[in-house]
């Protein structure tokens, strides 16, 4: 049994791990050429101010008075520069944000889950291409462009990670705080000339990464005055910033100014998926080489945000976050990024047509040598034969091209030339989807194949151990044959060999190789397939129709129910009926009643409205007084049992009780001190924290006996539940911490979702103790259930379309093997719980029945 289900984790971590290496591989590739514009740049210094969090809405929009709470870059939009709205993709976080807009790449999700400080894969960024880069901000998000930069010309400036404190009595310290260094930074360099001369070169960077806006929003919602509010310093430090760069540098005329954001925000405070509140930012830039602002009398959008912004005369240009980048690489005059795909956005730019025409051009040829390089790579690893190549680009469409637009720009026919180049990149950058994506179908055979076979194994394992349906049917010993192992083994070693010739990375040999065992154990079961053929051929075709039909059903309805939740609804009313349909009914009325009532109450809770987004403290008070209410009803009940409730037991509830008591009280009391920007206090915070560790502990101490056990689990978690949950983001952790931790706290929000689990699978081994069950037997049932909707979500997976969709459907696929990962950890966990006793002194008991 142990053995089983360590082969089963194993080969679950490999379906799961599938999904990342099919669809979440880095797309960077080296060896590229550095391509740069051949004429002089407009600008020899460039500020970037990256506000964290900003949504596009909150800082266009006008007030409730029709006021602007930002009317310097209101201003800057309507005399001074450009304006649109930049769209970022999932994941809406920090980290990817500003590797699109720094480095003009999409990072992949796998590298969010690797750190914030680190860099998962190296890659180029304009601030590796610049002379010298400055910046100033988070400890989390200055540190990786550093790392990543070849040489030592990337400066970084930041404060400590526990300023970063979403209980903290004023976020836009924060802002403040780099905006006084930049100003001191400017001031000492007056005193130091090595300092001056490096500030006074060209091709310079300054970055200003400003967290108080993010902060802000986490802890007060974008709605708050807080947010709000952090708006206009925010816009007033820009101001205070732009006036100091104009008069050190004497007004020369020879600084850019851009102004963006990482990633927007939800209503509720949250960000990392593909709401258009999270991928809707501003972009507001002015200075050299920006067009000034364009007047025009109508434009079209499929948005009516122009007209609640009352934007509707200044030109708006839109661009996806990756093409800031390249516009920053052109206006300053350093190469590309390496490994970037944005499009420069020549229409922001105040130039001649020729600059135009030739920085696309730059653009072109070095999306160009990405997909080189790429299609080099994966002809040099795959077999002649088997190579099938990007047919829109070939070498000979390559040439025509590159020769035509540069043929366009010696005739000064500028347009068209432009033209041509975002037509090659285009089809580039399909190329380089393609290719990245060659091996995904391969792969994902594999899979499908690895999930058939063990989804065929585990039901021969369930209909061997625990059916009479092959009891009846005479089985012949017969001697073992050489000649499957053998056949396997040969497979085995023909599709190692076929990876090794083409050079393939090891995780391919897992996803290919792991098939072969799982399938030879399938055969190996031949004689119990036969039987079971031999039995269903004797069974009635009626019933076994309508029981596969049942089953099918009930599985299509579990998968709909992630799309649409009344189906949850429609599967409970139809639980609510079965002991009428089966002799239940006569046998046991009331029981057959209480579980069609609590089936149908159950059944309402799918078709109720989801829970607003906003913290409603009462709920949680509320929650809590019911479960004192129901455990002083069962203290008092167990009391009365003098014969099988002793004095310590009695203790540990009631310690259970006060822990409740005391969860009630830390939620209220930090919320109250959230509200009045106190901070988290410490007292609360030590009580959170000793209630998390003892939540697991305590149920050991109370009686074995069933009831009491299930009673005791359901105390001790509870008090943690409500602890963890005073919000639906990262406001559901502020009773444990408040200063930004992004694994503690995404550790501590995936308890908060285990839970619910936990007890059901405490629950569930319950009912194996009391029915005498085969736990085996019925864990069994519930992988292979989850299995066959992991399959289903596996093929459902899509890399088109809205960021939202591709987000839902991998998600979806993510949330169900982690399931069914979790299910073997929470069966023992759930065994653990509620048969082990742990005595202070003497032997430790099991349960009593």
């Amino acid at each position: 049994m142990l053995l089983f289900f360590a082969l089963g984790l194993l080969v679950h971590f490999v379906f799961f791990a599938s999904i990342f290496d099919i669809y979440f591989t880095s797309p960077l590739v080296h060896g590229m050429t550095p391509q740069f514009t051949p004429l002089p740049p407009p600008a020899r210094r460039l500020v970037l101010f990256v506000a964290d969090g900003l949504r596009a809405d909150a800082l266009y929009e006008l007030d409730e008075n029709g006021n602007s709470r930002a009317p310097f870059i209101r201003n800057i939009i309507m005399h001074e520069g450009s304006w649109g709205v930049s769209h970022t993709r999932v994941p809406t976080e920090s980290r990817p944000g500003h590797v699109a807009l720094i480095a003009g790449f999409y990072e992949d999700v796998s590298a969010v889950a690797k750190g914030w400080k680190e860099n998962p894969v190296e890659f180029d960024s304009l601030f590796n291409e610049s002379k010298y880069t400055w910046s100033w901000g988070s400890p989390d998000i200055l540190p990786m462009f550093a790392k990543g930069a070849s040489g030592d010309h990337v400066y970084t400036y930041s404060y400590d990670s526990k300023r970063q404190d979403f209980g903290a009595q004023d976020a836009t310290k924060l802002d403040t705080w780099v905006f006084d260094n930049v100003k001191d930074f400017f001031h000492h360099a007056r005193n130091n000339q090595s300092l001056l001369s490096k500030i006074n070169e060209e091709k310079i960077v300054f970055f200003l990464h400003l967290l108080g806006i993010d902060t802000n929003g986490h802890a007060h919602r974008p709605s708050s005055r807080d947010y709000k509010d952090n708006i206009k310093k925010v816009d007033d430090g820009v101001k205070e910033i732009v006036s100091m760069f104009n008069h050190f540098y004497g007004n020369d005329g020879k600084t850019t100014f851009i102004f963006t954001s990482d990633h927007g925000m939800t209503d509720w405070g949250s960000h990392g998926a593909g709401h258009p509140s999270e991928t809707l930012t501003p972009l507001v830039t002015w200075g050299a080489g920006i067009k000034y602002p364009q007047r025009v009398s109508a434009q079209q959008f499929d948005d009516t945000f122009l007209k609640e912004w009352r934007l509707e005369n200044w030109k708006r240009l839109d661009v996806n976050q990756a093409d800031i980048a390249p516009l920053m690489s052109s206006l300053i005059g350093v190469p590309f990024p390496l490994n970037s795909v944005g499009i420069l956005p020549v229409d922001y730019l105040n130039n001649t047509d020729i600059f135009q025409a030739e920085s696309m051009f730059t653009n072109a040829v070095q999306i160009l040598e990405q997909f080189k390089v790429k299609m080099t790579q994966k002809k040099e690893a795959t077999l002649p034969f088997l190579f099938t190549p990007f047919k829109s680009l070939s070498d000979s469409k390559q040439f025509d091209i590159l020769r035509k637009a540069r043929s366009y720009i010696k005739d000064r026919k500028f347009d068209e030339a432009v033209s041509l180049c975002k037509e090659l990149i285009h089809l580039a950058l399909k190329g380089l989807s393609y290719y990245h994506t060659y091996d995904r179908f391969f792969l994902g055979i594999n899979i499908a194949i690895g999930f058939v076979g063990w989804i065929s194994y585990a039901s021969l394992l369930i209909i061997k151990s625990h059916s009479n349906l092959i009891r009846g049917v005479s089985k012949e010993v017969k001697k073992p044959s050489h000649f499957l192992p053998c056949s396997f083994v040969a497979i085995g070693i023909l599709v190692a060999l076929f990876l090794l010739i083409q050079a393939c990375p090891w995780t391919y040999y897992v996803y290919c190789l792991l098939p072969v065992p799982i399938w030879y154990a399938v055969l190996r079961e031949f004689q119990v397939i036969q039987d079971l053929v031999t039995s269903l051929l004797t069974y009635p075709l009626s019933h076994f129709v309508g029981y596969l039909l049942v089953f099918t059903l009930g599985i299509e309805v579990l998968v709909l129910s992630f799309f649409y939740r009344y189906m949850l609804t429609v599967g409970l009313t139809a639980f609510a009926g079965w002991p009428f349909l089966t002799r239940l009914w006569t046998r046991a009325k009331v029981t057959s009643l209480s579980w069609t009532f609590f089936s149908l109450l159950l059944a309402v809770f799918p078709l109720m409205p989801v829970v607003g987004r906003k913290p409603d403290i009462s709920l949680v008070m509320g929650a809590g007084l019911l479960v004192l209410l129901l455990s002083l009803y069962v203290v008092t009940s167990l009391t009365k049992r003098k014969d099988s409730f002793i004095k310590e037991e009695l203790l540990v509830h009631l310690l259970q009780v006060l822990s409740t008591v005391l969860s009630m009280y830390v939620v209220y009391s930090t919320q109250s001190s959230l509200l009045k920007k106190q901070g988290l206090p410490l007292t609360n915070q030590i009580i959170s924290w000793a209630t998390l560790a003892s939540s697991l502990i305590v149920p050991l101490l109370s009686s074995p006996a069933l009831f009491q056990r299930l009673f005791s689990i359901l105390l001790s978690l509870m008090s943690t539940y409500l602890l963890l949950s005073t919000g639906f983001d990262l406001a559901s952790v502020y009773c444990f911490l408040t200063v930004f931790s992004p694994f503690m706290m995404g550790s501590l929000m995936m308890w908060k979702i285990l839970i619910p689990f936990v007890l059901v699978m405490c629950a569930f081994e319950a009912v194996q103790l009391t029915t005498q069950l085969s736990s085996k037997s019925l864990f069994l049932i519930v992988l292979v259930i989850s299995d066959i909707m992991a399959l289903h979500f596996f093929f459902l997976v899509k890399d088109y379309g809205s960021w939202l969709d591709i987000g839902t459907s991998i998600s979806h696929y993510v949330i169900v093997m982690s399931m069914t990962i979790f299910l073997v950890f929470l069966n023992g966990l759930a065994q653990l719980l509620t048969t082990k006793k742990l005595r202070l002194c003497g032997k430790p008991k099991s349960h009593l029945m």
